[in-house]
């Protein structure tokens, strides 16, 4: 539908989806903190994308859409981005490089 896929050097694939309107987010949250989702149907397992399409109820949409859908107050304020970091990286960028961080951690 409106996928997209990123490829890197060794062959591995991302797929990526984006929807509007889920109406079941609340349900979707308590499914992964309690992991009780079926471990054949997970939200990165590309191989099961229209599975989680089925999954979410929400219309899904371009993803083309998400730089003026996105809230980049809300997304800087979350990651704690601060408005002097930003004169010398992107936002992406800081918000890679703090995940990065926290996974090396």
């Amino acid at each position: 539908m409106t996928e997209y896929k990123l490829y890197d050097k060794t062959g591995t694939t991302l797929h990526l989806l984006l929807f509007s309107d889920v109406t079941n987010s609340k349900e979707l949250l308590n499914y992964m903190q309690a992991g009780t989702l079926d471990p054949e149907l997970a939200f990165l397992n590309a191989l099961l994308l229209e599975a989680t399409r089925r999954l979410i109820h929400g219309t899904e949409i371009s993803l083309s859409e998400l730089p003026i859908r996105a809230d980049k107050a809300q997304i800087q304020k979350h990651y704690k981005v601060s408005s002097l970091e930003l004169g010398i990286s992107s936002l992406a960028d800081a918000i890679v490089c703090r995940i990065a961080v926290r996974d090396a951690l």
